[in-house]
């Protein structure tokens, strides 16, 4: 007279939406035990150890778990983990009263107090097993008072045996059940396992297709991919190479892109050092943009961008000697524009394919300005300048003329960052045919210091012994 809630691993895994399915074990269960309660009144009662008028119960137990599995399905409380625990404690009272009416008969008391304490703790664990008993002393005291209070002899023999056996089928089954849903629970889990690294997995490929900021934000679900953009004051950077495409007409194509993607890579790890969100490489173009999706302020935004501009022609000393050192003799240098001002931007497209990207006057003046400039050399717009003049030293290039601007547009040439200019600055550096020296003070660590000393040391006494 108990049930337990199970549920096939066919079911669990094919997430069948069907309630009817996954309460048959539960429905199976509570008729084997009333069964086995049902089996075990008969055959006391044929044994004379029970009351001949009890013979009314055997088929109120035989109907109860049909009308309770019919009034479940049809109050569609199949899935509900409150109406299992209720109708478990209901299971509960039935058997306290039960037990007052065959008279604490020994061997079926203790086997019907197991197999509802069996059920309790697999449908609620403790917490329905302290309730659930709570029920069943409640029920016994109140049956007692109701029907008196007596005790009945010793067990017979084949009752013994009837409700041993019938206690013992009762908890392989549920045991049973329960086994195939652990079963399929760990599977289940498995296969999320599985899933969830495939994802992961597919997720990192598919955010080399996208800027780091814009892939975090699609994935901890801060934007949306749907086709919205905005208008933001961002700060535009372009940038090519001067003398690519003279080395293009050179290098055979596979050496080429391992050129190519080499210098992405290196401007790339500069680009996501500042913050800089990588829009796009056109050729031997890079465009990027600062203030959006994340942003520290219209000013902090445009000195990140200015420093990693500066950067990246710095270290363009170092990619041109390691080029050179690859029989690359021509010399490859550094264009870029920069400009700030609002734009759109966001997910531009259709529906179904996307490109997360700026548009707006402003890019066309940082593209314009990133063609005007020479080699080696960085040029700004005027809102530029005046967000970053009193940190970087400029030098005032004149006005051009830009599509999209209804009067000359100011322009600059960035020189350095104003630290970085005269006594205090923090770096040397020098290049020449078989020789390029980049050494920042700042950024070598006292452990690192000795290393570079004792290089440059070698490099010293290497070209004394040349002499």
């Amino acid at each position: 007279m108990v049930h337990t809630q199970t549920m096939t691993s066919s079911n669990l895994l094919a997430g069948n939406p069907d309630p009817t399915p996954s309460v048959m074990p539960a429905y199976n269960a509570r008729v084997l035990g009333y069964l086995t309660t049902s089996v075990t009144f008969i055959v006391g009662i044929l044994e004379g150890h029970f009351d001949e008028s009890l013979i009314w119960f055997v088929p109120a137990a035989m109907l109860w778990p049909h009308l309770l599995y019919f009034v479940i399905r049809y109050l569609k409380l199949n899935h509900s983990a409150a109406a299992r625990e209720s109708t478990l404690l209901i299971d509960g009272a039935i058997v306290g009263l039960s037990l007052v009416l065959i008279d604490f008969s020994l061997v079926p008391s203790i086997f019907s107090l197991v197999m509802l304490s069996f059920s309790f703790i697999i449908v609620g664990g403790m917490r329905a097993w302290l309730l659930g008993n709570f029920i069943l002393v409640l029920s016994t005291i109140v049956s007692t008072l109701i029907f008196g209070l007596e005790f009945s002899d010793m067990t017979p023999p084949l009752v013994s045996i009837v409700a041993g056996v019938g206690s013992g089928v009762y908890v392989s089954v549920t045991a049973y059940y329960t086994h195939q849903q652990a079963r399929a629970l760990v599977k289940a889990k498995s296969q999320i396992q599985h899933q969830r690294e495939q994802s992961i997995s597919l997720s990192h490929k598919l955010a080399k297709y996208l800027s780091p900021q814009v892939w975090q934000s699609i994935f901890t679900g801060e934007r949306d991919v749907r086709l919205e953009t905005q208008r933001k004051k961002l700060t535009i950077f372009f940038s090519d190479i001067k003398g690519f495409t003279e080395l293009a007409e050179e290098m055979e194509p596979e050496s080429l892109t391992e050129l190519l993607n080499s210098y992405f890579n290196e401007m790339s790890q500069i680009a996501l050092k500042y913050g800089g969100t990588i829009d796009k490489f056109v050729g031997d173009s890079i465009m990027i943009f600062f203030g959006d999706p994340t942003s520290r302020g219209v000013k902090e935004d445009t000195l990140s961008c200015v420093a990693m501009a500066i950067d990246m022609r710095k270290h363009m000393k170092i990619l041109r000697q390691k080029w050179q050192s690859q029989g690359i003799k021509t010399p490859l240098q550094i264009r870029i524009g920069i400009s700030t001002g609002y734009s759109t931007v966001g997910n531009f497209g259709a529906e179904n394919r996307m490109d997360y990207t700026i548009i707006g006057k402003e890019v066309n003046l940082a593209s314009r300005l990133e063609s005007l400039a020479e080699p080696g050399e960085i040029l700004i717009s005027y809102e530029t300048f005046s967000l970053v003049k009193d940190k970087v030293m400029c030098r005032d290039k004149g006005e051009i003329t830009v599509k999209g601007f209804a009067r000359s547009v100011p322009i600059y040439q960035i020189v350095d960052f104003r630290r970085d200019i005269g006594a205090g600055q923090s770096f040397i550096e020098h290049e020449t045919g078989g020789f390029a020296l980049y050494l920042d003070t700042d950024k070598v660590n006292n452990e690192e210091k000795d290393l570079v000393v004792r290089a440059l040391e070698r490099a010293a006494e290497k070209l004394k012994e040349n002499d």
